[in-house]
């Protein structure tokens, strides 16, 4: 890789977003070299992509947008960088898309340490290799201290949709089997601790991770899952309202088998808070038709992003467009959807 280029001084200034050549030196020695730009390439305002390329993958382009402004900016099992990634690149893979590439739009605050950006760039760089996508264009903005907070980032991903896959919320039918991929609530309670505003301590790591190898998988096992969605702010508990209402169907989840690690149960016991609204930033929910739940699941265990998997409920008819949860005590409440926010700023 060609050698960085220096960047004066140990924290960024309002210099670096005026678009001169401490501008320039800032997104050559951070950006370019951590993404691993071509240098034989010019630098030009917009990506450009071969369009017979993107064909050879599927039959439909995907695109999504997310905002990052998690706080704080490092926390157990990730950090701003490789969330803006993972979130994004889960984003088109739950619509069953293959991620191609990716935009990265920084808001910098005055001050922030050079070294910190430095991380987050690498950061971004190692989560999108590993998702097998590219970051391939973006923007940098500086203001004003107290302006903004460190650090918050936009990407927007694209992807391609391989013919004769189809998932949509609205397509859940009663019988389907709903599954998830492991542990909820692990990213909520990572982000509590590394807060360090309470007087709790665990060793709980965020799932912050790429689900893309393991969609594949999923889809290549069964190619008509009919929804997916990543159980990410409301966490489990909104994705399943969401498959309800789109559908009109009813929702029964088991309690007993919805996979919660003691210390975040423990967690929101002392909190008064909710597992199933704990967000989660590596947990895809899917509904996948009763015949071919055993093999998906099956196939989910035996990928590294998925080996706690479990089956977690059932699609009914009634009661249209709810949420119920069979208690472990034996009992029925009902789950919805989440009133305001139990932890602001969670990604």
């Amino acid at each position: 890789m060609t050698q960085r280029t220096q960047v004066r001084g140990d924290s960024v200034t309002l210099a670096h977003g005026s678009g001169g050549k401490a501008m320039r030196d800032l997104i050559d020695g951070i950006f370019i070299n951590a993404f691993e730009h071509d240098r034989t390439a010019p630098l030009e305002d917009q990506a450009r992509f071969d369009v017979a390329t993107l064909a050879t993958h599927g039959d439909r382009l995907a695109m999504t947008t997310d905002s990052y402004v998690v706080d704080p900016l490092f926390f157990p099992g990730g950090n701003i960088g490789k969330l803006a990634v993972c979130g994004t690149v889960n984003d088109l893979a739950v619509g069953g898309a293959l991620p191609q590439y990716l935009s990265c739009g920084m808001i910098i605050e005055e001050g922030l340490s050079l070294d910190t950006l430095r991380e987050v760039a690498d950061a971004m760089q190692a989560a999108a290799a590993d998702a097998g996508v590219r970051i391939v264009t973006g923007d940098t903005k500086v203001v004003h201290r107290g302006a903004a907070d460190k650090l918050f980032i936009n990407t927007a991903g694209v992807g391609v949709i391989p013919a004769g896959v189809n998932i949509a919320t609205t397509r859940v039918q009663p019988g389907d089997k709903i599954l998830c991929n492991g542990y909820i609530g692990d990213h909520g309670a990572a982000i509590v601790d590394a807060r360090g505003e309470l007087a709790i301590e665990n060793t709980i790591a965020s799932d912050c991770q790429s689900l893309c190898g393991l969609i594949s998988a999923m889809l290549a096992c069964c190619p008509d899952i009919h929804a997916m969605r990543d159980a990410t702010r409301g966490g489990l508990a909104s994705v399943a309202n969401e498959f309800a209402l789109d559908s009109q169907t009813g929702i029964r989840l088991d309690e007993t088998a919805i996979p919660v690690r003691p210390e975040v149960r423990g967690m929101c016991e002392i909190l008064g808070l909710d597992p199933l609204y704990l967000a989660n930033e590596g947990k895809v929910v899917a509904a996948v038709p009763a015949a071919h739940a055993d093999a998906v699941l099956a196939r989910m265990r035996a990928h590294p992003a998925g080996t706690d998997s479990a089956i977690i409920g059932e699609v009914s008819e009634t009661p249209a467009g709810r949420v119920i949860l069979q208690t472990a005590f034996g009992g029925e409440r009902v789950v919805d959807l989440l009133i305001g926010e139990q932890l602001p700023r969670i990604c």
